[in-house]
């Protein structure tokens, strides 16, 4: 089939869309615990003043935070890394060096695979800024992924 670009990648599942910034701190926690990554968050965002998160699930073990102050690149840098040398998290680690190479920083919001697209298990604090930012465009990236599976069937 000629001409299939996105759409039908999208549909065979080979596309992964995500939230990617610089301005909104974001932690990818693999391996762990519910009760640890709440733990660094909460530590994290009362350091870092951060105002508020919100915590998801992306697969067994492993959780997306985002946090809702607007922050400079170079700050962003600073939590994520201060987190990370702290808390140990080989995969927390791993993220923050890709997303220093890349010089922003990306979240997965949609499907991966056989894993099903992050879902919200934690909210804590204020939700106006960088959450709810990333809170729209994960409902807008939802829905269009919802209609391209629907015109597939």
């Amino acid at each position: 089939m000629r001409g299939c670009g996105l759409t039908e990648k999208l549909c065979r599942g080979k596309q992964v869309l995500g939230f990617t910034d610089t301005e909104t701190v974001k932690l990818d926690f693999d391996d762990a615990t519910f009760k640890k990554v709440k733990y660094w968050t909460k530590r994290a965002m009362k350091w870092f003043k951060l105002g508020g998160y919100v915590i998801l699930k992306s697969s067994k073990k492993s959780y997306h935070v985002v946090f809702d102050r607007t922050v400079s690149w170079s700050e962003n840098l600073r939590v994520v890394a201060w987190v990370a040398l702290h808390s140990q998290n080989r995969g927390l680690i791993k993220w923050l060096i890709m997303q220093c190479i890349k010089q922003s920083s990306t979240l997965r919001v949609s499907r991966k695979n056989k894993k099903r697209s992050p879902r919200i298990v934690c909210r804590h604090g204020k939700k106006d800024n960088q959450i709810r930012s990333f809170l729209d465009y994960r409902t807008l990236i939802k829905s269009i992924t919802r209609k391209i599976e629907t015109r597939r069937q």
